[in-house]
């Protein structure tokens, strides 16, 4: 981490606070949804059941001695925070550590028909079927005749604002509200970011996803945008090895959204087959790195990972999940400077997020003001209205 002074890092445990309502009241709103989403043997149910009871009153209970991740979690902190209170241990950590318990408590990862069975799946297919879905898919048609660096910055602002209603946000937010006293955008590094591209066309990107659905269509989008225009020459796309925080994209909702492209009509089409053959010769490829599900923050990832954002032109960090990993689960002051608490990222890094939590860096005096006037309960944060576009070179 940088020799920046460590802001606190965040809990979950004084009431009234955004990480105590997620812990206490999105948490057990994801497992009814859930529930209601299979019709689960009575084993799972109950697992549910006493899920439910453990990640709101109860403490942290280690994985199954069999489990095939239990090594891998007690080097993440299973072991050290065993026995406290789910509200008590870091918040990232108490997040992911609650999608990891929901995953075995439907038997995703033991054999039997129900492995490997996406508990959320159907509410990511709702979303990318949904009218939404082909009003964007539409929309494309509009933009094929504009120049094409209008083109970009459409297709950029489409992968920031695509994650503002991602399927666990919506479970328990109320209606997202625009204020009129800032812009939306508190941050707009976008021509630095094309400015790293260039037009050699021989530049590899990472952008790590967040989520399915609505959200990973733009994501894809863009991509095709770059590799199309010469901007990159290889894109990799980084998903999670298995679901994770209701939305977030895996191997199979990138299979989805690329059918629901290619089966679209229009410049959608085009830019399915297109990103289909991408992944066929290489010029687009996959990762699902173990990594990408820990409760940690990116500064304390392996070397493997390391390496291949260092080599890269610039790595695109997506969305509030990732954001948070990537300068650290603190109550930073807003005014941190963003290249300062990612300094020790190990080669160019652009963030394109909305504000969904309380973690935020990089903006001016004047701007926060202008935030806190406006709403001084401090929605701004977390109500998805706000955006960021940052790039540290």
């Amino acid at each position: 981490m940088p020799d920046t002074p460590a802001a606190p890092v965040i809990l979950g445990a004084e009431p009234g606070s955004f990480p105590h309502g997620v812990l206490s009241e999105r948490h057990p709103a994801i497992i009814r949804q859930v529930r209601e989403a299979f019709p689960y043997e009575p084993r799972q149910q109950q697992a549910l059941d006493a899920l439910l009871a453990n990640c709101t009153e109860g403490r942290v209970e280690p994985l199954p001695a069999d489990a095939h991740d239990r090594a891998r979690w007690e080097e993440w902190g299973m072991t050290a925070y065993a026995g406290r209170s789910w509200y008590e241990v870091p918040w990232l950590w108490s997040e992911s550590w609650f999608y990891r318990q929901l995953l075995e408590a439907v038997g995703y990862f033991v054999p039997g028909p129900w492995q490997g069975i996406d508990p959320f799946r159907p509410a990511k297919l709702a979303e990318l079927d949904s009218p939404a879905t082909d009003e964007e898919l539409a929309a494309l048609d509009e933009l094929t005749g504009r120049p094409a660096d209008e083109q970009a910055r459409a297709l950029l602002h489409g992968s920031l604002w695509g994650n503002r209603a991602d399927l666990g946000f919506r479970l328990s937010a109320e209606s997202t509200r625009e204020t009129d006293a800032v812009p939306g955008l508190l941050a707009d590094d976008g021509e630095r970011l094309w400015s790293l591209l260039g037009t050699s066309g021989t530049g590899t990107l990472c952008l790590i996803a967040d989520n399915a659905g609505g959200e990973l269509v733009p994501d894809l989008l863009l991509l095709d945008h770059l590799l199309v225009h010469g901007l990159v020459a290889r894109a990799v796309l980084h998903v999670k090895p298995y679901p994770y925080y209701v939305s977030d994209a895996t191997g199979t909702d990138v299979i989805d959204a690329l059918r629901r492209l290619v089966r679209a009509r229009g410049a959608a089409a085009d830019s399915g087959r297109r990103l289909w053959s991408a992944l066929g010769d290489g010029r687009l490829e996959l990762r699902a790195h173990p990594f990408s599900c820990a409760p940690l923050p990116y500064a304390e990832m392996p070397d493997d990972l390391r390496a291949e954002f260092a080599s890269a032109t610039v790595t695109v960090v997506k969305g509030d999940l990732n954001y948070r990993r990537l300068v650290g689960d603190r109550l930073w002051p807003p005014t941190t400077p963003f290249a300062e608490v990612t300094d020790w990222f190990p080669g160019p890094v652009a963030a394109l997020r909305t504000l969904k939590s309380d973690v935020v860096t990089g903006l001016s005096a004047d701007t926060v003001a202008a935030l806190d006037k406006a709403e001084p309960d401090g929605r701004w944060r977390t109500a998805g209205t706000h955006a960021l576009i940052q790039v540290r070179t």
